[in-house]
């Protein structure tokens, strides 16, 4: 089948099997699916069945989980050579991961923020081109939400992105909620700045989501709600920068409706995504 990510689709979960199974990419919203290989490099049974009949149907995204790119221990590079392996089955040509760190002599299963600064740029995006290396190809790094400071902070944000993937030479996985999290957490950057100021031409991935708020300042990323109308606000003026359309993934990783629900989140990214696609059309 062809494995060719476009349009806007839903992240892969074992309770979600049936409705993806009752599926036509060819018709539906759902283009494509997305999985975390940590989560399947090792599965066997009725839930690597089922999952194997989907990704027949569906074309696959990667995205990593544990692979801390800006940690200080060692790269886990017999890892990054069985995901190799694992996108080689399933002929997957897309993997991305966090602007992270998630271990410390161990893993600490949280994924937890680096310090915005030069000396973190060097060392994180040595450990992607190495990692870049080993798949023998371009992988896109995600901008994560977080909720403290680093007082070492020499840049901000979305300037440490951008210099991360600049020196590493990769691709930017932006997650739209992330900055809108981070900003009303922080109040640090507007939304729409943060877009004004990102990379676009290294984008090749995006993510929408929900998040849980826990007070007018402080929301916190579950993925377990309907996304926000200020997150759709803030995805169509994406959209609307983009010299292309970028494919998008609905995250949903708990508190799960009704596979309808989601199947209409969906359809909105893409209804979004076409809107924004007839517009540089009209322009061109």
């Amino acid at each position: 089948m062809n494995n060719h990510l476009c349009g806007a689709g839903l992240g892969y979960k074992r309770s979600l099997a049936d409705g993806f199974l009752q599926c036509n990419p060819e018709v539906g919203p759902i283009r494509f699916i997305e999985i975390a290989p940590e989560n399947w490099l090792r599965m066997g049974g009725a839930a690597r069945k089922k999952f194997d009949e989907v990704a027949e149907r569906f074309p696959v995204a990667c995205h990593g989980l544990s692979l801390s790119l800006g940690g200080q221990d060692p790269l886990q590079t017999d890892f990054v050579r069985q995901i190799k392996e694992f996108m080689k089955q399933y002929n997957i040509g897309f993997f991305s991961e966090h602007l992270s760190y998630c271990s410390h002599h161990g893993h600490i299963y949280d994924l937890l923020p680096l310090p915005f600064t030069a000396e973190s740029v060097r060392h994180t995006a040595a450990r992607i081109r190495q990692v870049q290396d080993i798949l023998e190809q371009r992988i896109a790094l995600e901008n994560t939400s977080y909720y403290a400071h680093s007082p070492l902070a020499e840049m901000t944000e979305v300037e440490f992105l951008n210099a991360v993937a600049r020196e590493a030479d990769c691709d930017i996985h932006l997650d739209v909620n992330n900055i809108y999290v981070n900003a009303v957490n922080h109040g640090i950057l507007a939304s729409r700045d943060y877009i004004d100021s990102v990379d676009i031409h290294r984008i090749t991935y995006m993510h929408m989501a929900g998040h849980d708020q826990e007070h007018e300042t402080l929301l916190i990323d579950t993925h377990g709600q309907p996304v926000c109308d200020d997150v759709w606000d803030l995805f169509a003026y994406t959209c609307s920068r983009l010299p292309h359309c970028v494919p998008t993934l609905l995250e949903r990783d708990n508190n799960y409706p009704p596979f309808a629900e989601l199947e209409a989140e969906v359809a909105r990214i893409a209804q979004i995504q076409q809107q924004a696609e007839e517009i540089r059309h009209a322009v061109a």
